[in-house]
């Protein structure tokens, strides 16, 4: 099994101290946190789709990669672009809200002439992106990789979103809306959120989500209250045990959709992969950042 996973790693700086002017520096962006959470999951099966640039901090990043098992050759170097970077800050309870300098990253001449190509991505079974993936590149592009993904998933790859809608990286919310319209068609798993979603249709509930999105199986975060999911033209409302403990919720999703992709690759049922990326993003929040210490997931056994 071969996963790709399309997207933007960032510098990241947490754990902000503005007082004394310190900062914690790592590496992260939301296809990137999934990456690497399935490659721990499924050693050497998971490839990263990017570009960086040719400074220290690309390298880095790569070396940061190649250390959690995933494979690099397909990451671009452009000669001039440099990564993007991002500041978390969180509130008493744990909420996140990011800052972004990221207009000129590397990334966002993914797919054009430096780096991977469009055809590249039929070496894999399950390819995965994001709403950020997308937005973060031309229109021309972005409808490109759409048209490719869609004829990939006809040909019966795995095509894997999560919609991941970041106003700020869009136009406008109708260009948005259009461009996931698109997507959902071009998918075979959806693992969007209901906040996400519910930005872009305010006054939606989630069964109105998963008839709007119209993908066979979809698992639908929400939080707390546990993904909404359909398969098999059925619907389960989730009931999982909440987090007693809520430090970061940076890549909660992010990381809820590695353990849901992952089970459902080991042959687990949907319920059976929500309840999977539901203990990882559990795991997750209890800790600053991202990325979590390997040692502190969850047993491999929900996985195989």
């Amino acid at each position: 099994m071969r996963i790709a996973c399309v997207g933007e790693c960032m510098i990241e700086l947490g754990q902000l101290s503005l007082d004394d002017g310190l900062a914690h520096i790592g590496f992260a962006g939301d296809t990137l946190n999934t990456a690497i959470y399935l490659s721990r999951l499924m050693p050497g099966q998971v490839s990263y789709v990017t570009n960086l640039g040719t400074d220290t901090f690309s390298d880095r990043m790569q070396a940061v990669f190649a250390a959690e098992g995933i494979d690099c050759s397909l990451i671009g170097q452009h000669p001039t672009r440099l990564p993007g970077i991002y500041a978390i800050e969180t509130d008493p309870k744990g909420e996140r809200s990011f800052r972004y300098w990221r207009e000129a990253s590397a990334a966002r001449t993914l797919f054009s002439s430096v780096g991977a190509s469009l055809d590249d991505l039929a070496g894999f079974d399950v390819i995965y992106l994001s709403g950020i993936t997308l937005a973060i590149l031309p229109p021309d592009i972005r409808a490109a990789l759409i048209a490719r993904l869609k004829s990939l998933r006809n040909m019966g790859h795995q095509v894997v979103f999560d919609s991941n809608y970041r106003p700020q990286l869009w136009s406008d919310a109708a260009t948005a809306r259009a461009t996931f319209v698109a997507m959902w068609a071009a998918c075979s798993l959806a693992l969007p959120s209901f906040d996400d979603e519910k930005r872009l249709y305010p006054d939606t509930a989630p069964g109105q989500v998963l008839d709007r999105i119209g993908v066979a199986e979809i698992a639908l975060k929400n939080g707390s209250i546990g993904p909404l999911i359909r398969s098999d033209s059925l619907d389960l409302q989730t009931k999982f045990a909440a987090a007693t403990q809520v430090v970061d919720t940076t890549g909660a999703g992010d990381s809820f959709n590695a353990g849901y992709i992952a089970a459902r690759l080991a042959g687990q049922s949907p319920h059976q992969a929500a309840a999977a990326g539901h203990d990882l993003a559990r795991c997750v929040i209890r800790h600053h950042g991202a990325i979590c210490p390997r040692d502190a997931m969850p047993g491999l056994a929900a996985y195989s």
